[in-house]
């Protein structure tokens, strides 16, 4: 038990919005290896800030609370804590599972900080292995990985056929592996709520490739906002390598993304995705001209989509809000509200102030010529 406590807790049952004078307030529930701890953190909450990333980078929650008549236990480190958002009077929002892996006491006044990851991030994949995949299709390796870690597998089904001839996976945790093959094909690679999903990078779309109903940001939503775009031609090309074995030499090819691959079989002494002004060059060597091209392709789609970036903070928060989501921003300069912008980081941060978020964005993948 974390808490000292008179009685046992009851469920957190939030007032009606008519209960709370219609004024919005927000309200959370908050468990810690099952058992509600809600009501008896509420008089001591001074932050509570759920981080949501994309991909790998694990989801994070940070709790601190007051300490200052030294009631609080310190709770295991290891313990599970879910995290439910939302307003009074409406449905809360599940934001996740975390394990409890940082405690913090300080003072004076004295507060209490118990952080977490996203509890799916832990465990078995992140433990090294030694696997080479020869001849598999990428739905073969994502299954094979899926089934070691325990979790079930939803990817691009566009995917699920494509022929991977050769990929070594060198002391390496699956969770850094699945990094890699995500970076080769511009995809999100993440494990959410015992899932092991494995879907196309700034598209909005689902992992069984349906399009996410897009929401809307108006300026009157936000604190404050910050919009950059950088010259995209800071880097004009990508260029990549591959490891010809019979021929017992590397081998390049020549892809201008202008042509979308037409070319493959052009000789050059580069794989370029681009044009060959100020090019980038990745530095792993491709088992074949496939797998070269196709880094070649996701690096120069994921460094389109890095041209032009926007932030804002909203002033009521959004628990419903995720990355990957297709996001239209209205009440901003013509330029910005014509860009179709994906959540890439959602922040909700509750404390005494109110509930808020803070979201950055960039521009959707179909999207990038219109820069």
């Amino acid at each position: 038990m974390i808490f000292p406590v008179n009685g046992v807790a009851a469920a957190n049952q939030p007032p009606t919005r008519q209960q709370a004078g219609e004024h919005p307030a927000p309200t959370y529930r908050i468990t810690i290896d099952g058992e509600d701890i809600s009501r008896r953190i509420r008089p001591r909450l001074i932050n509570l800030t759920i981080t949501d990333n994309r991909g790998f980078e694990a989801d994070t929650v940070d709790l601190t609370l007051d300490d200052s008549d030294g009631k609080l236990a310190l709770p295991r480190k290891g313990a599970t804590m879910q995290v439910w958002l939302g307003w009074r009077g409406e449905p809360m929002v599940n934001k996740g599972t975390y394990t409890i892996d940082e405690l913090e006491h300080s003072g004076a006044p004295d507060q209490l900080s118990i952080r977490g990851k996203a509890a799916d991030l832990r465990g078995s994949l992140n433990k090294s292995r030694e696997q080479s995949y020869h001849s598999q299709t990428l739905g073969d390796i994502l299954t094979a990985i899926a089934a070691r870690n325990g979790v079930t597998l939803t990817a691009n089904p566009e995917w699920a056929g494509e022929l991977l001839p050769h990929t070594d996976q060198q002391n390496e945790s699956d969770a850094a592996f699945l990094s890699r093959l995500a970076k080769d094909f511009d995809a999100i690679a993440t494990i959410k709520q015992g899932t092991l999903l494995f879907v196309k990078a700034g598209l909005g779309q689902s992992a069984s490739g349906k399009l996410l109903p897009p929401v809307t940001i108006t300026r009157q939503d936000g604190d404050s906002h910050r919009f950059a775009i950088a010259d995209r031609d800071a880097y004009t090309g990508v260029v990549a390598y591959w490891q010809d074995n019979n021929g017992g030499k590397k081998q390049t090819v020549e892809v201008n993304a202008s042509e979308q691959g037409k070319n493959d079989n052009s000789e050059k002494d580069d794989l370029l995705a681009g044009s060959g002004d100020n090019v980038k060059t990745l530095r792993h060597v491709y088992a074949t001209k496939a797998n070269a091209v196709r880094a070649a392709r996701a690096e120069w789609d994921k460094l389109q989509r890095g041209v032009a970036k926007f932030s804002i903070t909203l002033a009521k928060g959004r628990p419903e809000l995720f990355p990957e989501l297709p996001t239209c921003v209205q009440g901003f300069k013509p330029q910005i509200d014509a860009l179709p912008w994906i959540l890439t980081q959602v922040t909700h941060s509750l404390s005494d102030s109110g509930y808020t978020n803070g979201l950055e964005l960039e521009v959707k993948s179909t999207e990038l010529l219109r820069i």
